[in-house]
């Protein structure tokens, strides 16, 4: 079930010679309906104060007002700006809101170190935008988190791997090689250097590896939200299709999908099981056998990982 509530925001839109809205920034978004009697109306005078147009991209700026129903599916560009932010500084969690249909709501644009502009612009004007020190760093349909929202006591080292949308927890780490998707993210502080799909959350105290990989639900038609647990490591080079518990680990180097058969292991006794059917369950340790190929699951007793407290003060 998704979350019976509308949202709304003043927000800074970036407008196309057509007409059409590339981008909304909005500061200070809101669960709620957009209040009608008091000066919270009235849009903030800071953002009033960037109004105006850029020769050089051939956009215009505004001041728009977005009010959405956040269990409807997503009907405009400033529609899906709006929810994105509101997970990006985590007034919503992931899964929580309907984004049906925010993808194709979002157009192509590029991104520059001068903000947005249509790729048909950034063509047309390649010679004078060169002569001012113009370029882009992507040409994507989403943004970095970073020019929208700084996000709380979070360290990002790469600001290109995490998109607008993603939901990081104070204390989270974000390594050069980590990924964070939009609607996924950290619910805790987490160290992530592996990739977390959409859709995917991650438990406080937990570690996504270096090169960890785990399954979303953009593609490949599955629909099962992965969680990992609290105190949980994928090792490095690891990938899971299924939720790990609490104080579990998965071995370095082993993919671990939810048709994976392997052996369980408990009190002495084993027993061949699909990996789906130990999805969330706490306290496991997935590995290969060194010796004969086999993939293992252990009972475990006692907390999992202790993340460096120095990484995530």
């Amino acid at each position: 079930m998704y979350l019976e509530s509308k949202a709304w925001g003043h927000g800074l839109a970036t407008i196309s010679a057509e007409g059409h809205v590339l981008d909304v920034w909005y500061p200070d978004p809101q669960l709620g309906t957009t209040p009608q009697t008091d000066l919270q109306w009235f849009s903030p005078k800071e953002l009033d104060e960037l109004v105006g147009k850029d020769e050089l991209r051939n956009i215009r700026t505004e001041v728009i007002r977005t009010e959405v129903e956040l269990s409807q599916p997503v009907g405009s560009t400033q529609d899906a700006y709006l929810r994105l932010q509101l997970l990006s500084k985590l007034v919503v969690k992931p899964n929580t809101i309907n984004l049906e249909g925010l993808i194709s709501q979002l157009p192509i644009v590029a991104f520059t170190n001068r903000g947005v502009m249509t790729l048909q612009e950034f063509e047309k004007r390649s010679v004078s935008l060169r002569a001012h020190g113009v370029v882009a760093h992507s040409i994507d349909k989403f943004p970095r988190l970073v020019d929208y929202v700084v996000p709380n006591k979070v360290r990002i080292a790469d600001a290109n791997r995490v998109r607008l949308g993603a939901y990081l927890s104070p204390g989270t780490t974000v390594m050069h090689e980590g990924f964070v998707n939009f609607n996924a993210g950290t619910l805790g502080a987490s160290m992530v250097e592996g990739r977390i799909s959409q859709g995917v959350v991650v438990g406080d105290g937990s570690d996504i590896g270096g090169g960890a990989s785990i399954m979303g639900t953009l593609s490949g038609g599955g629909t099962h939200r992965i969680q990992i647990g609290e105190r949980a490591l994928l090792g490095a080079n690891s990938g899971i299709g299924i939720s790990i518990g609490d104080d579990s680990i998965v071995e370095a180097g082993l993919y671990l999908t939810a048709g994976s058969k392997l052996t369980l292991l408990v009190d002495g006794r084993s027993q061949i099981v699909k990996a789906s059917e130990l999805s969330g369950l706490p306290g496991l340790l997935f590995r290969r056998n060194s010796q004969t190929g086999a993939v293992e699951a252990i009972a475990r007793s006692g907390d999992g990982i202790t993340l460096n407290p120095d990484l995530h003060a």
